[in-house]
């Protein structure tokens, strides 16, 4: 089912008049924010900021505070995703030598006036950059694979495309660490370089790469540009839905598993 520029999550029957389609892929999402029980909380995102960068998942913070990972090749627009979705212009930066930082990156959510995050935002490093050493791919492999794939405080995934290169085979790669039960919702960066024609048919092409994926996972699909403002509030909102969801379920913090031990 095709929707226009707005994000469903329980069902995808909503049509709203626009231009740009936005599309949920399967209707096994729970998270709809005109239906959810949780308690509503103000907006978090523009609240984001720097919190603390690690290399190995030993250092990831212990509160088990919910977060949501950014995920995407080296140069498809990830910072600038960050930055235009929590409305700040220099929170996240791109590595000057693409594919080389190997380090999660977190940003604490919730307003500063309270003792802790709500939650957090984790910028995992890009990957598929070419000319990068087969030993910087392992580090990849073993902390943002295995931070995708263990981590029990990861609530969703944005996973960041470039428009103009669709879903690689190194983001199919990706797609195998994922956790089923985490939802993920694929945004196009940079659609504002293509026509409305063009937008269309990538997102179909895309469509059907991911459903012939096969994920188990629930599945939500957004053009997006971080110049025009395109697609902004339909991901900010499937943002702050997924977090105030996540914040709701929250359990007391416990010992983090040994599994995340390094």
């Amino acid at each position: 089912m095709q929707l226009y520029n707005t994000i469903v999550f329980a069902r995808c029957d909503r049509i709203a008049a626009a231009v740009v389609p936005a599309r949920c892929l399967n209707r096994r999402n729970p998270i709809d924010p005109a239906s959810s029980s949780a308690p509503s909380l103000a907006p978090v995102l523009p609240t984001a900021r720097f919190l603390t960068t690690v290399v190995q998942l030993a250092q990831l913070p212990r509160e088990r505070l919910p977060e949501v990972a950014f995920v995407g090749r080296s140069n498809a627009g990830k910072s600038s995703a960050i930055n235009a979705l929590c409305r700040r212009r220099r929170l996240a930066f791109a590595s000057k030598m693409p594919g080389r930082t190997q380090a999660l990156n977190c940003f604490a959510l919730g307003p500063e006036r309270l003792p802790d995050p709500v939650a957090l935002i984790v910028d995992t490093p890009g990957y598929g950059f070419a000319t990068a050493p087969l030993e910087i791919k392992r580090q990849w492999d073993h902390l943002a694979g295995r931070y995708l794939q263990i981590r029990e405080a990861l609530c969703a995934v944005v996973l960041v495309l470039d428009v103009r290169r669709g879903l690689t085979d190194l983001d199919r790669a990706l797609l195998q660490w994922m956790r089923p039960d985490v939802p993920m919702l694929a945004i196009l960066t940079k659609s504002d370089k293509l026509g409305r024609a063009q937008q269309r048919q990538a997102l179909d092409t895309v469509e059907a790469a991911l459903r012939e994926a096969r994920l188990p996972n629930p599945l939500s699909l957004l053009a997006l540009s971080s110049t025009t403002g395109l697609g902004l509030e339909q991901a900010r909102a499937w943002l702050e839905a997924v977090i105030s969801e996540a914040v709701a379920a929250a359990v007391p913090a416990r010992p983090e598993d040994s599994r995340e031990q390094d």
